[in-house]
Order: C-alpha cells, then structure tokens, then sequence
C-alpha cells in the first residue's frame, strides 16, 4: 500500500485535508484516535466515522514486529513481518534514531552486504516504510530516520520520496535528520531537489579506486569516486547539509595508505563528513575488519590531514548487526526458492582490482 492510497480511501469517506492530514498524524506518531484537544467525534465528518476503525485495521495490518533483538549498545534490531509474510529489518538507534529499509532484499549486490545475497525480491511501499516508523514509536521516541537498512533507496525512489515527505510534514521528523542513503544513482541527485521535503544525503563510498569500487558494488551506477563526491558536493551547497560520506573498513581491502591518500585528494575542502564504520562478520563472505587500532589510526591521520571523519559502530553487532542478517537467520539464510548464499573471495577481489593475477 502506498501513501497515496490512504489519502484517497480518506477522502472518499468524506475526509477534507484537515481530516486527513490529522489521521496521518497520529499513524505516523503511532497515537490513539483521540490524542489531543478535539474528539475525532466532534469535527470528523459521519462517513468518516464510520470509516475510520476499517482504515485503521488495514494500517495496523501493514507490518508487525516479528522479534526484538536488542543490543548491549541501546540499540534494537527488530525484525518486522509485512502483510505478505516477507519481513524487512528496523534498527532503533540510540539518540532516537530509527534505520528503515525500502525494500525487500537488494538488487545492487554489494560484496560485503548480506541483503544483497538474495536479490530483490519486492519493493516496500511507502506506507510500509512509515508503518515501521509508527512500530518503532510504540516502542521509543524517534526524531531521526535514515533508509539505510536493507534495499537501495534509489531503486524505490517514488516509495521512499512518498514516505519522506510524509515524515518531513506531518511526522515531525526535521528535514535534515531524514537521511537518504545511496550507492550513487544519478537520478537520485535530481529528483531529491525537486521535493518541498529534501532530505540529508548519506553516500556509499567505500574505496577511491574505481576498478575496486566495481568489484565490490557490481551492480551500482558506473559513477566514479570523483564523479559520485562531485555530485554529492553540489547537493550539499544546494541543500545546506553535508554529505554523509560511508565506508565500511574491510581489512586488507580499503584500509592502505594509499586509499588514505585516495581520500585526502578526494574530500578535502568538501562539505562533508566521512562516517567509517568497521565490517560486520557475515557468514559465507571472506571479509574481515581491520583490528579497532588500526582503525583509530586511519580515523585519527583523516582528521590530521583536514578530513572529517568520524569511527562509528555499526549498532547492535552483539545480534546479527549486519542488514539482512535477522531476516537471513529467521528464513535460514536465505529465502526459499532464492539462489544459495556464495562464499565471496576477498583476496580475490583485491587482486582483480589490482591487476594482480589470481594465485
């Protein structure tokens, strides 16, 4: 179900834009009918009315928590069950932070992304992205949400713009803590400022040699480092918001002193900032995170030469941290029907992406 639908099914009982924009507001905020000073009795239209408890079925039916799984970190990795029995993943954050996913496994098929092992195998609507957020607020408050959990934001782009501005409106989620997360799609660069709602723009870096970022997101737009950073600077001078650089750290792989280097030439002076967040161990893939000294001193030499950068955990790495890792371990690592998990060579990656010939 999109957004869309539910405005329309409002207004055929009868809603105006005042009926409607408060239903909406109190699904997203996941509150009661009769939150704040007016009854719905006492200025809802009677069709309404007597609509209204149908509709608000069919919005709870959307999605429910399947399991909670919460970290040591504050954090809670829930994994919710959409109407059709397919389940995406949640991840309170701590601050009130909410990560959200867009859809139903990934087509992009990062090499150290356990989502992206299955495929894509639907898209969320956008009325299932804010029924995660309205599960997520019965839970904790959330003043942040980012589409970083499982899917490509890009590949669902009339879904996810449909739900931020939702959020950015009626679901009081200020426009710069709505945080789009992309592997480069160059239309994402165009549409998103176009929107009256633009969101925060995080993007999927992860090494500054081309040839390597091929290998490791095989299927992402043929951008180059220079030319994604090049369109994210100009989002960012538009917008007021810096860039949400991402790099997760892969031992061997995108940790060297040359990709240090790669780095300082490609983001120095730039508005941004660089999020580096250590591998999360996924079963069947032949990653591993550098030692947590090694990553301080790459983190610790960013900001000496001029670069923003900031060492994250990835939340919840004490359950399943990874996106798609709940889901993975829920369907028995994998989605019956789908493709079997296939154990990805690290070693060789590098050595392919360094022209280095195989051993």
């Amino acid at each position: 179900m999109r957004i869309h639908d539910i405005r329309r099914r409002l207004r055929e009982a009868g809603a105006g834009p005042s009926h409607e924009q408060r239903v909406l507001r109190l699904w997203s905020h996941a509150l009661p009918r009769d939150s704040g000073r007016r009854l719905p009795h006492s200025f809802f239209p009677a069709g309404l009315m007597a609509e209204l408890p149908a509709i608000e079925a069919e919005l709870a039916g959307l999605a429910r928590v399947h399991a909670v799984h919460p970290g040591a970190d504050g954090s809670e990795r829930l994994l919710v069950a959409l109407a059709d029995g397919q389940t995406v993943e949640s991840v309170l954050l701590p601050r009130d932070g909410l990560c959200v996913s867009s859809q139903v496994g990934c087509a992009v098929g990062c090499q150290f992304c356990m989502t992206g092992r299955e495929g894509l195998l639907r898209q969320v609507g956008s009325a299932e992205i804010i029924a995660q957020v309205a599960l997520a607020r019965l839970r904790r408050p959330v003043r942040k949400v980012v589409f970083m959990g499982m899917g490509e934001p890009a590949h669902n782009l009339d879904n996810v713009m449909e739900a931020i501005e939702l959020l950015g409106t009626v679901g009081n989620i200020g426009h710069k803590n709505l945080v789009f997360s992309t592997v480069g799609d160059p239309r994402v660069f165009e549409r998103l400022l176009q929107e009256r709602v633009r969101p925060a723009l995080a993007l999927s870096l992860h090494t500054t040699r081309d040839e390597l970022r091929r290998k490791l997101l095989p299927r992402a737009p043929r951008l180059t480092p220079e030319e994604l950073v090049a369109a994210g600077e100009r989002y960012a001078r538009t917008t007021g918001y810096p860039i949400q650089y991402q790099w997760t750290l892969l031992e061997g792989i995108n940790d060297s002193e040359e990709e240090i280097e790669g780095l300082v030439r490609l983001l120095s002076g730039k508005y941004g900032v660089l999020n580096m967040i250590p591998f999360n161990a996924v079963d069947g893939v032949d990653f591993q995170r550098p030692a947590w000294a090694r990553c301080q001193q790459i983190a610790r030499t960013l900001h000496e030469r001029g670069i923003l950068t900031k060492l994250r955990n990835s939340a919840g790495q004490d359950v399943d941290g990874g996106c798609g890792q709940l889901r993975a371990r829920a369907t028995g690592a994998g989605v019956a029907g789908q493709a079997r998990p296939v154990t990805v060579d690290a070693a060789s990656i590098v050595r392919r992406a360094s022209g280095r010939p195989e051993d």
